[in-house]
This record gives C-alpha cells, sequence and structure tokens, in this order.
C-alpha cells in the first residue's frame, strides 16, 4: 500500500476544491485503487442540502465511473478532524470493499469493518 501520509497530504490538497458556501466544511479524499491509482474528491454541497455529495463518494463515483472497482485505502480531510465518513458514503464503500479496506484519518488507520461492523450488501 502507498504511503498513508502521502494518500493524507492528497486528501488535504483536495480538500480545497471543495464547494461549500453553505457549510463552509471543507472535506477531501484520496482513494487508493489495488493497482496503485489515486482518485480524489471533494465534497460538493447544492441549495437543496440532500443533493450535496461527499468527498468520498465523489472519489469512488469518479474511479468507478472509469471501470476501476477494486480498492485498498481512502483518506479523508475535514475542516474539522477527525472527519469520520457518514453512514452514506459507509454504505457506498461497503459495496466495493472488503471489511479490512484502510479508511486514513487525521488520527490513524482504521477499516471499514469497525465503522460499518453490520454491512448490508449483496453477496458476491
Amino acid at each position: 500500500m502507498t504511503d498513508c501520509n502521502n494518500l493524507y497530504r492528497k486528501a488535504v490538497e483536495s480538500a480545497e476544491k471543495s464547494y461549500s458556501p453553505y457549510s463552509r466544511f471543507r472535506v477531501g479524499s484520496a482513494l487508493l485503487t489495488s493497482d496503485g491509482k489515486i482518485f480524489t474528491g471533494c465534497n460538493i454541497e447544492n441549495s437543496s442540502y440532500s443533493l450535496t455529495v461527499c468527498a468520498e463518494r465523489t472519489a469512488i463515483f469518479k474511479a468507478v465511473s472509469e471501470g476501476i472497482s477494486d480498492f485498498e485505502a481512502i483518506a479523508i480531510y475535514g475542516t474539522e478532524n477527525p472527519c469520520t465518513p457518514c453512514g452514506a458514503c459507509l454504505q457506498v464503500m461497503s459495496e466495493f470493499c472488503n471489511p479490512d479496506f484502510k479508511i486514513v484519518l487525521s488520527d490513524g488507520v482504521h477499516t471499514l469493518g469497525e465503522f460499518l461492523p453490520n454491512v448490508f450488501r449483496l453477496e458476491k
């Protein structure tokens, strides 16, 4: 796996691209694929709050739209840290990742299984 510090730095950089005029809560993510590629994402808000998209889902959707769905880790940075993934993002992660998938936050490395122990997913 790539250096967690490097992945986290990319998440911090990605937060600068956040479109968050309503909350002013900038979030960035950096998603590491199994073949070493990194997809970044930022949160994108909308005046209709339910249409807002989190940084984590932005990065995952970018990768999947490019035909990649095998992931190793994601780093997440927010203007308040640690910035943990929301339930919707955890559910999207569980669609593509196993419980050992790494989630890198300001306070260290966690796993998807820690955050979402009773996952709802299609057994493949």
